[in-house]
C-alpha cells in the first residue's frame, strides 16, 4: 500500500522525532552509568512508576528516604554512617536515571499516537513503533527487577541483570535508529551477513562490559597489556562449574572484555576496508565513521583501565560503545543498498 501525500510529507517529522528520542537514550545510558559508577543505583528502595516521579519535597521526606536506605544491606555494611547530605547525592543520580526513562516513555508515546491517529504513521511503521514502545516498558521492569537484586541479601545489584538492563537498552537504541533510517525506503537487496554480525559482536561486548561494571573488574588488574604479569593469565577457570567463570569471575570477566574488545577492533576494519573496497557507495561513510569511533574507543577503554575507572574516563568509554553500536547499524542498513522509496504517482 503506497502512503497518502499527507504520509509523505511527515516523514522528516518522524525521522527527528526517532532521532530525538535515539538521543534521549543515548543519554540514559550516561547517566545510568553515572549511576552505577558513584553506587547510587539502591538509594531508592521502592518502585513508584507514577508517584516516583517527585522526589522529596521538605525535610520530613528526605528523612523517611534516607531511613527506607538505612534498611538495606548496602547502607548497613558499606556505606554506615552516612550523613543526610551524601545520601542525597547518590539519590539524585538514581532519580534523575528513573525520571529521565519517564520522559523518555511519554517523549516516544505522545508523539507516535498523534502520528498514528491523524493519519500520518505508514502502516509499515506501526508494528515497529509498538514494538519499540513495548521494550521501553519492558526495559522499566527489567531496571526495577535489577534494583530488587540488591535490596536484600547483596549490596549491590547482579551482575546478570545489570548485563541485561544494558544489553536492553543496546536493542532499544539500535531499533530506532533502524527504523529511522527505513522511513521511505526499500530493500534492494539482503541484509548481509558481515554487517550484522559485526552489530552482534558489539551488543556481546556491551553485555561483557556491564558484567565488568557489575562486578567492579575494572579496579582489579589495572595494568595493559598484561594482566597479572602475563598475556594469558592464570585462573581464568578456577571456578566450577566451568561456565561461572564466564559471568562471576572478576579476571575471567575483565580478560573476556579484552579479548572481545580486539576482536572488535579487528572485525570493524576488516568491514570497513571491504565496504570502502566492494560495496555500495551508501556504505562507505558509516565504515570510516566506525574506524574512527574503534579507534577513540580503544584508547578510552585503556586509559579507563590504568587510570583504575574514574568517572569521566569510564562514561566516555561507555559512551564511545553505543556511538559504535550506533554507527554499525548506521552501516547495517546502508551496506543493503537501499533505494528511496516512490511516492505516489512517481
Amino acid at each position: 500500500m503506497n502512503p497518502s501525500a499527507k504520509q509523505n510529507a511527515a516523514r522528516p517529522y518522524i525521522q527527528a522525532w526517532l532521532l530525538a528520542v535515539a538521543g534521549l537514550v543515548f543519554a540514559m545510558v550516561i547517566v545510568g552509568g553515572a549511576t552505577r559508577l558513584t553506587d547510587s543505583g539502591l538509594s531508592i528502595t521502592e518502585w513508584k512508576p507514577i508517584l516516583g516521579a517527585l522526589p522529596p519535597l521538605g525535610q520530613a521526606d528526605w528523612l523517611e528516604a534516607f531511613e527506607k536506605y538505612k534498611q538495606i544491606p548496602e547502607y548497613q555494611v558499606v556505606n554506615r554512617g552516612m550523613q543526610l547530605d551524601e545520601f542525597k547525592f547518590i539519590f539524585w543520580w538514581e532519580w534523575s536515571h528513573r525520571f529521565l526513562g519517564r520522559f523518555i516513555g511519554l517523549a516516544f508515546f505522545l508523539p507516535m499516537l498523534a502520528f498514528w491517529l491523524t493519519g500520518r504513521l505508514e502502516s509499515r511503521l506501526r508494528a515497529p513503533l509498538a514494538g519499540l514502545f513495548v521494550l521501553g516498558g519492558l526495559q522499566g521492569l527489567m531496571g526495577w527487577y535489577m534494583v530488587m537484586s540488591g535490596l536484600a541479601e547483596r549490596v549491590d545489584v547482579s551482575q546478570y541483570r545489570l548485563a541485561a538492563h544494558l544489553t536492553l537498552a543496546a536493542f532499544i537504541l539500535a531499533g530506532l535508529i533502524w527504523v529511522m533510517l527505513d522511513i521511505g525506503q526499500r530493500r534492494a537487496s539482503r541484509i548481509k551477513f558481515g554487517p550484522l554480525a559485526l552489530v552482534a559482536l558489539i551488543v556481546l561486548q556491551i553485555f561483557a562490559g556491564a558484567l565488568v561494571a557489575g562486578l567492579d573488574a575494572g579496579l582489579t588488574y589495572n595494568t595493559w597489556p598484561l594482566m597479572d604479569g602475563d598475556f594469558i593469565p592464570d585462573g581464568l577457570f578456577s571456578e566450577t562449574p566451568g561456565w561461572r567463570n564466564l559471568f562471576e569471575n572478576i579476571l575471567t570477566v575483565q580478560f573476556q572484555h579484552r579479548m572481545l574488545a580486539y576482536l572488535v577492533l579487528i572485525a570493524v576494519i576488516d568491514e570497513a576496508r571491504k565496504s570502502i573496497r566492494r560495496g555500495p557507495e551508501a556504505a562507505k561513510n558509516p565504515a570510516w565513521v566506525m574506524v574512527a569511533i574503534v579507534i577513540v574507543q580503544v584508547v578510552l577503554g585503556i586509559a579507563t583501565l590504568l587510570a583504575v575507572v574514574p568517572l569521566s574516563l569510564a562514561l566516555m568509554h561507555q559512551a564511545g560503545a553505543f556511538l559504535l553500536l550506533a554507527a554499525a547499524i548506521w552501516h547495517l542498513h546502508s551496506s543493503a543498498a537501499p533505494e528511496r522509496r516512490a511516492s505516489p504517482g512517481a
